[in-house]
């Protein structure tokens, strides 16, 4: 193996894919890849080859690689091969695989030199390579040969940026040293990919085959047509070296010997060649690598931040101590009393954003459901009329009475009063069930012990059970007692004077005229489909109307509707109907909306239907009496009888609905106190004084503390998972402080590679001035007509040598662009020329290369 970066980065990525692999998942590093684009025969395969150490690429003249070759490295504990289109099939010898490569290219493009963008896909296995993607390209030509394309150009083009265009891919653009660097196409192209220069380093081959007594080193020295990462040159094997079966090794030590003997680039050997090639490229994988580390450790520390909550009740004991039954039990009982007072009294942390729960479900039995049923047994007018008449006539017996009867008042009310029992039963048994519930979810942190919530439940709930008989005597007991007196003295009852003053429209007292009740959505339920079906609007009910809106802005209503002789009516959901439906109708049988008898108004549960009603009944509008009206009286008797019973009917009907109010606001008040003090508040006293005692005397604490299988298994799953988290960010940790991230270098002036040719344009500089002539193309001995300069250059290229000449990159240019480079040599310029002048020195011949120097001994030297 020959490059020793990759070898060094192989332990940090082993480390992150075992940190990862611990806790089950992916280490997605998403190494960039890098792929090698020049023209034919620039040696790009030879520099792939090169960084991975190994041989195993076809070769030759003219144009070899013809299709493209994606090389997947996967690091593994055996080194072979695999081809995608050879599934299942091992290659071990590196021969066997570039005779493969050879063959598959032949069996799509043909022997005759054609060409394909359908890839190859090979894998190589090794322990000495990383996770990475290499891309060997076919070579940019222009003219066809062969089996080629009219339009070869343009195809190996399209196939190049299909690959390059990616923000994860690094470009090494590869380009001879014999050839005219300006003229690069792939300096060229990829430009077009990558403007900002971030992910392109320049590659300058074939460095050995320079005509004698000229270099390239101030292309070499970014000084010529500058990159912002610069050039890099190496010296492949040549074919002769390649078929004598040269070993990558013995060519890269003969690449060094090369390098520190050039008197042209001995000075900077030791940015040259491709071991510094490759620390470059593996120094681009050392930043992806810490740029992704960020990300990485962000999703650790989210993941160990979830895991902590669940981890909570485990990591405070480990799994082999003796005790951990006993503190198990303990801690498990308290989190119980904890969780369960929380839910009851409300609590800031935990906080349930979905649902009401446990205590605010309570509060709405006692405030909306009770109140509301409590309205339910209103007592229907007619009915009650009839009664007292009744009660008067037979309280006087055979006499005609002269004045009301303070027995029939007592009557009535007493038989008011014995209804109120069933409110308040089922009052009771709402909230039973609402802390049974509670109870319920409050032991579902105890799922790893199936026995111990089991018996929790039992215990708790027989205890609830205990408490609702004596509760509900409770309760009877204040039925009974509002029985035992009829307190006439009461401050709030209105007397026999004023009762028979009294108007009934005071019957129904309604909230403030333009007071808000509630808003919220409701579902109009039985509008004919014709008319568009079901259709949810926002509704406003107010002390006096009930008016709906076509959404909660309040800006477009749709109809209002008076309360005056409304009512509710309970109303069956349908056989599909995932909503409750109650009704609204009008008493005088008279259309409520349109041609329609009644309204049927739907929610999403039970609980908005119930508090929906107690708004209504807060507005006045009171459910409808469910009874089968009895007609064998008939009205005659009840309602033709003479002015002095009427009388005495009218004040009894109002001295009873004066008293039974005051005995209504007295339930309401004490229901929920006793329900309180004699179930929900000795229920919390139960669980945090006795719970703990009825468990250690119901059985044996070992079979109580027992796990599921299920359960033990997460928990030591969960508790594995929390410690390797904890190593996987030390890991991190460790790799953010043992690698060094490299900072892009600064931008410079790449105008050259985007400037259009335009050969008649001088370039001046600003102010007018002419620009210094450009140095000759090559200073040696060989006569010959000067060389026109190349007209993509768009600018005077840095002087080699010290003078007056302007810099490249004046104060004009970029602020950003690199500093001027420090002269390598003294300036050799001849006593008695004047500055500015160029060097008359014979110019190269025009065959020659762009930018080369002589290899002569300086001072330096």
């Amino acid at each position: 193996m020959g490059n020793r970066g990759m070898e060094d980065l192989i332990p940090l990525i082993n480390k992150l894919q075992d940190a990862f692999s611990s806790i089950g998942q992916s280490c997605n590093l998403d190494l960039p890849q890098i792929a090698v684009v020049g023209g034919q025969s620039a040696g790009k395969s030879s520099v792939l080859e090169n960084f991975v150490g190994r041989d195993f690429l076809p070769r030759g003249s003219g144009i070899v690689t013809r299709r493209p070759l994606i090389l997947q490295l996967i690091n593994a504990k055996a080194e072979y091969a695999e081809f995608l289109h050879c599934k299942g099939k091992k290659f071990v010898d590196f021969e066997e695989v570039r005779q493969e490569i050879e063959a598959e290219t032949d069996r799509l493009t043909g022997t005759n030199k054609g060409i394909s963008s359908v890839p190859i896909n090979l894998r190589v296995y090794s322990p000495n390579v990383l996770n990475l993607t290499l891309i060997d390209l076919p070579g940019i030509t222009k003219v066809p040969v062969g089996d080629q394309p009219v339009d070869i150009e343009h195809q190996i083009k399209d196939m190049l940026l299909q690959f390059i265009s990616r923000d994860s891919c690094l470009i090494l653009a590869v380009t001879p040293a014999n050839t005219d660097l300006a003229n690069s196409d792939a300096l060229k192209i990829a430009k077009e990919v990558d403007p900002p220069g971030l992910r392109t380093i320049g590659v300058i081959t074939k460095l050995d085959l320079m005509d004698e007594g000229t270099d390239a080193r101030d292309i070499l020295e970014n000084k010529l047509l500058p990159l912002r990462r610069g050039y890099i040159g190496v010296v492949n094997r040549s074919q002769k070296d390649i078929d004598g079966r040269k070993d990558i090794r013995a060519a890269m030590a003969a690449e060094r010997k090369f390098f520190l003997s050039h008197p042209g680039y001995r000075h900077m050997a030791e940015r040259m060649g491709t071991p510094h090639l490759q620390k470059t490229l593996n120094q681009q994988l050392t930043n992806h690598i810490r740029e992704t580390l960020p990300a990485l450790r962000n999703k650790l520390q989210s993941q160990l931040l979830s895991l902590e909550k669940e981890v909570e009740e485990y990591k405070n004991y480990r799994p082999d101590d003796p005790t951990r039954k006993t503190k198990a039990l303990l801690q498990m009982v308290q989190q119980f009393a904890v969780d369960f007072e929380k839910r009851i009294e409300g609590s800031g942390d935990q906080v349930n954003t979905m649902e009401l729960s446990g205590g605010a479900r309570i509060n709405r039995i006692f405030h909306e459901r009770f109140p509301f049923e409590l309205v339910k047994m209103e007592f229907d007018e007619k009915e009650l009329r009839r009664e007292i008449s009744y009660a008067i006539k037979n309280i006087h017996g055979v006499r005609t009475g002269l004045f009301t009867p303070d027995l029939a008042f007592e009557a009535i009310v007493k038989k008011q009063i014995i209804k109120l029992k069933e409110p308040c039963l089922k009052c009771i048994d709402l909230v039973i069930q609402e802390l049974i519930n509670t109870v319920r979810q409050c032991t579902s942190k105890l799922g790893s012990y199936p026995r111990l919530r089991e018996e929790t439940e039992r215990i708790v709930t027989t205890y609830v059970r205990e408490r609702e008989g004596k509760t509900k005597d409770q309760v009877l007991l204040l039925i009974d007692i509002e029985l035992s007196y009829i307190n006439t003295n009461h401050e709030d009852f209105i007397g026999f004077a004023n009762a028979q003053q009294r108007n009934m429209q005071t019957n129904k007292k309604r909230a403030m005229p333009n007071q808000v009740i509630r808003r919220g959505w409701l579902t109009i339920n039985n509008i004919s489909i014709m008319k568009g079906g079901s259709k949810e609007y926002w509704f406003v009910l107010t002390a006096e109307s009930l008016s709906w809106y076509k959404d909660e802005e309040e800006k477009e209503k749709k109809y209002m509707l008076p309360l005056d002789n409304l009512k509710i009516r309970d109303v069956e959901k349908g056989f599909m109907s995932t909503k409750h439906i109650f009704a609204i109708f009008n008493t005088e049988q008279r259309n409520v909306y349109k041609d329609l008898r009644q309204i049927e108004l739907a929610c999403d549960s039970q609980e908005d239907v119930d508090s929906w009603k107690a708004s209504f009944l807060r507005a006045g509008v009171y459910p409808e009496k469910d009874q089968a009206e009895n007609d064998e009286a008939g009205p005659v008797d009840t309602f033709s009888m003479d002015p002095q019973l009427e009388r005495q009917v009218e004040t009894i009907r109002n001295l009873v609905d004066s008293y039974i109010g005051i005995v209504n606001k007295s339930i309401r008040d004490l229901m929920p106190k006793t329900i309180m003090h004699l179930m929900i508040n000795n229920a919390k006293d139960f669980i945090h004084s006795e719970l703990l005692a009825y468990l250690y005397s119901s059985g044996d604490q070992t079979s109580l503390m027992e796990e599921s299988v299920d359960q033990a298994q997460r928990r030591d799953d969960m508790l594995r998972m929390y410690h390797a988290l904890k190593e996987s960010l030390k890991i991190i940790g460790d790799i953010s402080t043992t690698t060094v991230s490299v900072p892009a270098p600064p931008p410079v002036d790449d105008t050259w590679m985007q400037k259009d040719p335009s050969p008649n344009l001088q370039h001046r500089p600003a102010g007018g001035v002419p620009p210094p002539s450009r140095p000759p193309a090559v200073r040696g001995p060989t006569p010959g007509p000067p060389l026109i300069p190349t007209p993509a250059f768009g600018a005077p290229p840095i002087p080699s040598r010290p003078g007056p000449q302007p810099a490249y990159g004046s104060a004009s240019q970029d602020p950003f662009s690199a500093p001027p480079q420090i002269p390598s040599r003294p300036a050799r310029i001849p006593p008695g020329v004047p500055p500015g002048v160029p060097s008359r020195r014979p110019p190269a011949a025009p065959n020659r290369p762009t930018i080369i120097r002589p290899a002569e001994s300086s001072l330096l030297d």
